[in-house]
This record gives structure tokens, sequence and C-alpha cells, in this order.
């Protein structure tokens, strides 16, 4: 349907003017808070946020010296979330409506469409320190990639996450927290369906996907919620720091990574399944400006032969934000590919630039890096990026 992202944003500006004029309790935040409506009886709470990162990518060749460059709009995003009924039934929609953001939905496991619906669920505070999710988002997996791509600290994630995330799926979360004084122990585990987000087709292998999570933050929460997004923009007045580890079982997996990655099929067009194991270890520090964080992954699988991405990888990341705003960051990254697995060695080193005007809702942001490929041309490329959240 031509036009559909505008029509979509004509319909909740209608949808939200109608019930502001019923409710009467429309209000309009600090930037990058969204628009809050919330039910004249209190039935319903509702936050509205709009988003959108503009890119500008050059790639060069350091074999070649040929150069390559493109500007798109890398990430569109509505966002949905608040709690229907009561206060401890919690909800959250984010719709992804750039080309970029819902290319990868032209398959016949997704029905031919438009990958366009990134989450759907709901969250039931059950008792204290207790949740209970319902449907699809993100897995309890790497940290980086659970902080959301507005809140990064560079340009975008790094090599690690995009060859060893275990990303979003469908299924049940379980989540707990418990406390010892100041010390904080966060516990998830999840059970899904283990073939990433907006699958259509019957469980091909009948397989599913189990994941647990464990978080230890001695030094108590972060400020914020400061673990869960880059830079020290709250600048921690005393050290802060989380450590993370997840472990994941993806029986039959039909993918080749697990829930991302191409579906793996013989010469007569059957699915052909592995069981892929990943483990996760990660971690993130910040103090009075300065902000530090790693991750190590690691998927493996008894069968090496038949196309999957089986390896290791590893990132390091530092910065410091001044006072003005504006921070210095740098990341190394080093990818392992097993023998015969669909992951390319590779080295990364980036350095990047960031101006934040208003926090992660409206920044700059620029990085450059260096990639060393034994198994192919080494590449330098230039990235800035513009991000504006509602």
């Amino acid at each position: 349907m031509k036009n559909t992202p505008f029509r979509l944003l004509v319909i909740i500006a209608l949808f939200l003017s109608s019930t502001a004029i019923h409710s009467q309790d429309l209000t309009s935040s600090s930037w990058g808070k969204g628009l809050k409506v919330t039910a004249s009886d209190s039935s319903f709470h509702l936050k509205f946020g709009f988003r959108f990162q503009t890119l500008y990518s050059g790639s060069m060749n350091r074999e070649t010296n040929d150069y390559s460059d493109q500007l798109l709009i890398r990430r569109s995003r509505l966002k949905f979330d608040g709690w229907a009924y009561d206060p401890s039934v919690v909800y959250k929609v984010e719709l992804a409506i750039s080309n970029r953001d819902h290319r990868s939905g032209q398959i016949s496991e997704s029905g031919n469409t438009a990958n366009i619906v990134l989450d759907a669920v709901m969250k039931w505070s059950f008792a204290p320190d207790w949740q209970l999710w319902f449907g699809q988002t993100k897995l309890p997996g790497n940290r980086e990639r659970v902080i959301s791509s507005q809140k990064l600290q560079f340009v975008d994630r790094s090599l690690v996450n995009a060859r060893f995330t275990l990303d979003r799926d469908k299924g049940v979360q379980l989540k707990h927290k418990s406390k010892v004084g100041k010390m904080i122990l966060n516990q998830a585990f999840a059970l899904s369906l283990g073939e990433g987000r907006n699958i259509i087709v019957n469980n091909p292998k009948q397989g599913y996907q189990v994941t647990g999570r464990l978080e230890f933050l001695p030094f108590g929460s972060f400020t914020g919620k400061g673990d869960y997004f880059g830079s020290d923009l709250m600048r921690e007045e005393t050290p802060k720091l989380s450590i993370g580890i997840t472990a994941d079982a993806n029986f039959s997996s039909v993918r080749s990574r697990g829930n991302l990655g191409g579906f793996n099929t013989d010469m007569e067009g059957n699915y052909v399944s592995n069981d892929l194991n990943t483990f996760m270890a990660d971690m993130m520090f910040k103090y009075n400006g300065i902000s530090a964080a790693s991750e190590f992954a690691s998927r493996s699988t008894s069968n090496t032969n038949n196309g999957f991405g089986t390896g290791s990888g590893i990132v390091f990341q530092a910065g410091y934000l001044l006072p003005s705003n504006w921070e210095f960051a740098g990341r190394f990254t080093s990818i392992d590919g097993d023998q015969n697995s669909t992951i390319n060695d590779m080295t990364e080193f980036t350095f990047g630039i960031s101006r934040y005007i208003v926090g992660h809702g409206l920044k700059v942001q620029s990085d450059i890096s260096y990639q060393d490929i034994p198994s192919g041309d080494n590449m330098l490329i230039f990235r800035i990026q513009t991000e504006v959240a509602l």
C-alpha cells in the first residue's frame, strides 16, 4: 500500500486527538518522553513516541581505494506503551516503518510481507519483584542488543552483536529481582519458538529455545536505569557496575544464527536443523562521566558441516563524557568464526564522537572504523548519524 507510514501517522494523530477530547488528560512531557494519555476513568494509560535516524555511511576499500557511500533513514519507529485496566498489566508495541527496518520480511516464512512488528508484548507484575511477559520482544540476551538502538554510545552496535545476538522471538519470559543491602541480582528465563520475529509458518522442526540470564549489580542500581543505555549521561556520583551472563539453547534451529539468518534447506527444499548453544558474558561500568562496557559471545553446535553461524567474538568499548555533553569513545571488536561457519574472521577498531543535545533523544553521532578482514579486503568506514526521538 502506497504511503503506508504516512497514513499510519495520520491515524495515530487522529486517535490521540480523539482520546484527548474525551479523556481531557492529554499531556505533552519533555523532549524524548513521548505524548501521554490517561483515560478519565483511569482504565488505561498510553504513551506514544516517534523516532528516526538519518545516516550517512561511506566505505573505502583499502586494497583498491574504491569508495562507495549512501544516505538513508536507518531507522524509523513508532512506539506505544502503558498499562491496561490495572497498572500491574503493562504493554509495549513498537513498529518499524522505514524500508531499511523491515526489508528482511520478504521470505515465505513471514508471509512475504514487510517485517514491521518489532515488539508486541504484555507484562504482568503478579507479585512484588516478579514479572511475567507474553508475546514478541527481545530475548534476555547480550546487553548491547537489549539496549535500544536509540541509546547507543556509537552510531550502531558492534559486530559481536551483529553475528551472535539472540534478537527477538515469540514466547514467555519470567523475570525476578532480588536485593541484599545495596547488591542486586536480576534473573530472567525465557521459553520461545526459536525462529525469530513475525514467523507465521508452523514450528518447522518442533524445536524450542530456552534462555536464562543473571545480572549482578554489586554497588546497587544505576541512576535512571543507566546500565541499559550508552554513555554516562547521568554522571554517576559513585562507581556503578553490572555483570551479566546469558546461556541459550536453540533446539532444532533451522536458521543459520538461531533467531536470525537464512533458513537452511537441502536440495529438495526440506529444512535442515541443528541444535545451537550460545553463551554470553557482559559488563557495564559508569562513574563521573566515564563509561566502559565489554561483551563476549560464543555459539557452538555438534554438527559443524551444514552452514550455521558458529564461532566467538569479543568487544570492549569506553568513553568519556565532557561537561559540555561532547563524548569521545573507542571500541575494539574481534570475531573468530569456526571452520565451515557462515561467520568470517574480522577485527575492527572504531573511534567515535557524539554530541548529546537532549540526551539520547536528540543527538549527533559519528564514528570511523578500520576493519581487518583476513579472507577479504580491508575496509575504512565513516558514518555520521542524527537521532530525533519525540
